[in-house]
């Protein structure tokens, strides 16, 4: 299963936005998204944290600001949405 990672701040707005209307996609392919404040480590700060909402699918870039749909499909479907049982088969 690929890994979401939303990288956000509170109080932010555009990030609440993003979140929701990712929550129902995810939800239907069984994913959880984590969602992990920018401004607690330095280095996600200084690399994101003009750029939040940040999305990433199994560490790679999916959207940055608002919701890209063509990446986020094709980062979901490149990175394998089944489990590693079905990539044995």
């Amino acid at each position: 299963m690929s890994r979401l990672t939303l990288y956000s701040r509170a109080g932010c707005a555009l990030c609440e936005e993003l979140l929701a209307e990712l929550a129902p996609w995810a939800a239907a392919r069984g994913a959880t998204i984590d969602v992990l404040d920018v401004d607690d480590d330095p280095l996600t700060r200084r690399r994101w944290g003009l750029k939040i909402p940040v999305l990433l699918i199994d560490g790679e870039t999916a959207a940055c600001g608002r919701l890209d749909w063509d990446a986020v499909e094709r980062l979901w479907s490149a990175t394998g949405p089944a489990s590693p049982l079905d990539r044995l088969l």
